[in-house]
């Protein structure tokens, strides 16, 4: 049981999803497979699958995916037993049709994100997700732009829509463990559902961030095997399910199972190693959207500026997911700015 909450914690593994930003959404029907065996061996309790950027996520603007992620998802349901798969989707990106989709193929679980000011536009697919019998949560990204009472806010016009949780979303990696234990309280005060926490380790401080939201009664979880996630990535699973047997949480996750599989299955995957670099660390230090590093190395590499002053300047806009077109223009810009100093 969570402290604080009489309700089980409840953990959804995201290296399907958010990691897919890190193999630049290359991930195949048999990675997906092998991966969702293994984590099912294990007890997790939902495996997220969708394009890094949710439903409908492959395009040029966000990478395109290797394959279909409906062959992605598909696959998954076929893995699992006791598991239930899950998808993200933000609307803009993601419709109501591919929701659909993904439900008629088993996904049981979804996630509607929004920016943590636009709540009001995820009414219609919380809403429609709850027709199709489907779990229906709330997502608000970038939960540490905007002050604890308009996050506050926002979450009870999704709990008004029908969420059945929602979720502080730390997209950036920004949070220090006393804001995240003071958006929590404030949403578990404040909501009469459950609430959730999904974290980044651009600041080194996923699991304890994640630590803090369990005290304070969040019981929705989000973890990613060898921190496989955008930036450097999110809370690692195995990790956060040792510390919490250490505090006699039990979850009914195998943590041998989970280390192996970690080790021996999703690790082979990673084309570099998931430590907090100059870049990712950037990310938590401005307070920018952690999707955004790729695309700001690939803009500094073309326009031969830093990255990281891409990434400052994207902070300092307020940039939010959905605004990656500009990041060439500031790239662009910056690029100007240095060539008229010279």
């Amino acid at each position: 049981m969570a402290i604080n909450s009489g309700k089980p914690i409840l953990v959804t593994e995201v290296c399907l999803r958010d990691g897919s930003h890190v193999v630049a959404h290359q991930f195949t029907v048999d990675q997906v497979r092998n991966v969702t065996r293994a984590l099912e061996d294990a007890g997790m309790h939902y495996i997220e699958v969708s394009h890094g950027d949710g439903l409908g996520g492959s395009t040029i603007q966000y990478g395109k995916s290797l394959v279909d992620e409906m062959s992605l998802i598909e696959a998954a349901v076929d893995e699992c037993e006791n598991a239930k798969v899950a998808v993200l989707l933000i609307p803009g990106i993601g419709t109501i049709n591919e929701l659909k989709q993904a439900s008629d193929l088993g996904a049981r679980l979804v996630r509607v994100a929004t920016h943590a000011t636009e709540a009001n536009v995820s009414a219609q697919h919380i809403n429609k997700a709850r027709e199709l019998g489907m779990e229906s949560l709330g997502f608000l990204m970038m939960a540490h732009s905007v002050p604890v009472e308009k996050l506050v806010e926002q979450a009870k016009l999704m709990e008004s829509y029908g969420a059945e949780a929602v979720y502080v979303t730390d997209s950036a990696g920004a949070l220090l463990p006393h804001e995240v234990r003071e958006r929590i309280k404030a949403l578990r005060n404040s909501l009469d559902i459950e609430v959730g926490f999904h974290a980044h380790n651009n600041l080194s401080v996923a699991v304890a961030n994640t630590l803090v939201a369990i005290e304070e009664g969040a019981t929705r979880i989000d973890g990613s095997v060898r921190c496989l996630g955008a930036g450097a990535g999110n809370t690692q699973t195995e990790v956060l399910i040792a510390a919490l047997d250490r505090m006699n949480i039990n979850l009914g996750i195998d943590l041998y199972k989970m280390m192996d599989l970690a080790e021996d299955i999703v690790g082979p995957l990673i084309p570099g190693s998931q430590e907090i670099r100059k870049g990712s660390l950037v990310l938590g230090y401005a307070g920018v959207y952690s999707s955004f590093l790729l695309h700001a190395e690939r803009a500094g590499a073309r326009f031969g500026v830093d990255p990281r002053d891409i990434l400052i300047e994207l902070g300092k806009m307020k940039a939010v997911g959905g605004q990656e077109d500009m990041i060439l223009d500031v790239a662009a810009e910056i690029a100007k700015r240095d060539k008229v100093r010279v």
